[in-house]
């Protein structure tokens, strides 16, 4: 059936995803609405349409969540279709009936198919009707007591996972190996799901130890016919969400990619599904798969599908939404090449995931070939607490797996990534890991290679990067000098006095000393001799020969921080002032918000004894809760944030006095 063509496209989303499906709808000349939050107001996506719709507030339940504000700008705009992108209301079926009740296109599934897959209870039902494999699973509700949760475990067996039944993304997922820790685990997931998804429905479901994580591509049109594009391996995790992903899984030959795409199109047929949707499965050691849940909506990693068939899912999207049937491009597709796509997230490993706020003052990836960067980020963007940490998706093609992987680690390490604390080099060092290069990639490869310990590894700020920030300081002060312009950078009356400046780098502090003889620099660096050659030096660029080797070192410095990029790696590097302010200094025994968020619960009073590892607050951002122990047995002396309360990183959020103190 033919429905009247698409002029004007809302998008019900934001920044990297936003901007992608802008891209595809205006090279089909189609004219593309934004909506944005306050803190989005200066995204990049929002001047990328041709018209924007303000949704006030910050918090997601006040503007992208808000179904009723996103149709009446449609109406406000003009616009005959919405996008729903991915996460938010991709997969909310009552959204999608509000778009049609108000005479909307939504690129998307009908509603009843977003319904009974949104659903993962039915879902499962649904498929195991369908002779689709499924593992075995029981269902939780509020009005599921204690002893029922017990014996549901029991059946399901260990070890378990506490799945939300209700949207997806690893909230209010609980992986559970010891009985006595289900209660607390439905507990706590539950709590996840309903501050995420609006229902704390969740479901028990037997797991697979270190499966992977393979999902089949497939796209319907209103005739009813349903095709495959292949499969993405997903298995690569942080915290149930995938972090790399690529196409075509190493694990999948011809004969188990027949069975999963076939089983993949099976699952399409039993739901009438139509548009772009992803059937996900895991898979055993035995080659054995089962069906995890089907999202009805375009995933994020579909770029590497794209790489590697040349098709645009997204203009697929909207010409299958028009009433178009299935192109001949998608029913001959092939795999051409190898594609890998990782996520670079604004976060701290070490920390153990921890999201980072704050402005970004450069980001900029140099191209490339075969590189392909979807951003909703530029250059002074603010990345805000109220949405997904994710920066960018980038994603490498070449003729074979080790390509994509070669090129993919050089474009994250050329990549310069200024003001924020992200996942780089734990990204990079996993593309350049033997076992993921041999394609040992299933979901418990980053329990095996410890993240801490891989970002460990990884190149170290070096004494070179040191000197180039303190020789690009010196430059630029030569430069800014209102006197005496014709100086020698350097000059001293006595001239055996050496030029220093102090650092911190990575959590250590880092001292330069340096004495500049023409084209020659004797310096050292923590009191390691270091002679240089000094090619060119500028506020921006120093090109150093140092022990033979040449470099160019890129050089950004915005306040009292230093940003050093070259082909040895990345620093950043904040100089140290002379004179400390102690007012600045945190009391001894203070707790401190590891992360910006928001205060769910606190759960002890001033006054309090505490013991050591006892839960003093809760933390939430960005839908995920981390809890903030006491580090020692002790007292707690003050009480700095209550619940409901916005903190940001480093804020003091009780002290705590130990024995001794």
């Amino acid at each position: 059936m033919r429905v009247p063509a698409i002029t004007k496209l809302l998008i019900a989303n934001r920044g990297e995803i936003a901007a992608r499906i802008m891209r595809s709808a205006h090279a089909l000349g189609i004219a593309t609405v934004a909506v944005y939050s306050d803190p989005d107001a200066a995204a990049p996506y929002v001047t990328l349409a041709d018209e924007a719709v303000r949704l006030p507030g910050a918090a997601p339940a006040d503007t992208y969540l808000r179904g009723d504000l996103i149709v009446a700008a449609a109406a406000t705009a003009g616009a005959d279709a919405v996008h729903p992108g991915y996460g938010f209301l991709s997969e909310n079926a009552g959204f999608a009936r509000a778009c049609a009740d108000a005479g909307l296109t939504f690129v998307g599934p009908r509603p009843e198919t977003i319904e009974a897959m949104g659903d993962k209870v039915r879902a499962k039902a649904i498929m195991a009707e369908a002779d689709v494999p499924v593992l075995p699973s029981a269902t939780v509700t509020d009005t599921t007591d204690l002893d029922q949760v017990s014996a549901a475990g029991a059946a399901v067996g260990f070890p378990l996972l506490v799945k939300a039944a209700f949207g997806g993304g690893g909230r209010g997922m609980r992986l559970v190996a010891d009985p006595a820790e289900l209660a607390e685990a439905v507990s706590s997931a539950r709590r996840e799901a309903a501050s995420a998804f609006g229902d704390g429905t969740v479901f028990l479901e037997r797991f697979v130890t270190d499966p992977r994580h393979v999902e089949v591509q497939i796209l319907g049109d209103a005739n009813g016919d349903v095709v495959h594009l292949f499969e993405r391996e997903c298995s690569i995790q942080r915290r149930y969400q995938k972090i790399v992903e690529e196409c075509p899984s190493p694990a999948v030959d011809d004969d188990l990619r027949d069975a999963l795409t076939a089983a993949a199109v099976a699952a399409g047929w039993a739901i009438g599904y139509t548009g772009a949707g992803t059937v996900e499965f895991v898979l055993d050691r035995d080659g054995g798969f089962y069906f995890l849940e089907m999202n009805t909506r375009l995933q994020v990693e579909h770029p590497v599908t794209e790489e590697v068939t040349g098709l645009d899912l997204v203009e697929l999207q909207l010409r299958i939404a028009e009433g178009e049937p299935l192109p001949a491009s998608a029913r001959q597709a092939r795999i051409s090449g190898h594609a890998i796509e990782v996520r670079l997230y604004a976060e701290d490993v070490p920390a153990g995931f921890v999201p980072t706020t704050g402005t970004l003052y450069r980001f900029a990836f140099p191209p490339a070939p075969g590189i392909r960067v979807d951003t909703g980020f530029r250059d002074g963007s603010a990345v805000s607490p109220h949405y997904d940490a994710m920066l960018a998706k980038v994603i490498a093609h070449g003729p074979t797996r080790a390509d994509a992987a070669r090129r993919l680690a050089r474009a994250l390490g050329r990549a310069a990534i200024h003001g924020m604390t992200t996942n780089r080099d734990l990204l990079v060092a996993i593309l350049r890991e033997p076992e993921f290069l041999a394609g040992g990639t299933d979901t418990g490869y980053l329990t095996r290679h410890d993240p801490a310990s891989l970002v460990a590894g990884a190149a170290k700020p070096s004494a070179a990067h040191a000197l180039a920030a303190a020789l690009a300081r010196q430059a630029r002060h030569r430069a800014e000098t209102p006197v005496l312009g014709t100086m020698p950078s350097g000059w001293r009356n006595v001239f055996s006095a050496p030029q220093r400046v102090s650092y911190t780098a990575a959590g250590e502090p880092r001292e330069v000393t340096y004495r500049i003889r023409g084209d020659r620099v004797d310096a050292e660096v923590d009191g390691v001799a270091l002679q240089a050659f000094v090619l060119a030096a500028g506020p921006d660029v120093v090109d150093l020969e140092i022990d033979g080797t040449r470099r160019v070192y890129r050089v950004h410095r915005v306040g009292t921080d230093t940003y050093v990029d070259a082909s040895d790696g990345s620093t950043a590097l904040s100089e140290t002032p002379r004179f400390g302010d102690p007012a600045k200094l945190a009391p001894a025994g203070s707790l401190l918000a590891p992360m910006p968020g928001l205060v769910l619960r606190v759960l002890a009073e001033p006054g309090a004894v505490v013991t050591a590892g006892q839960p003093i607050l809760v933390l939430e951002a960005m839908k995920m809760e981390q809890t903030v122990s006491a580090p020692a047995d002790g007292v707690l002396a003050e009480l700095r944030a209550k619940a409901g309360e916005q903190v940001s990183t480093g804020q003091v959020l009780a002290v705590l006095e130990t024995p001794g103190q």
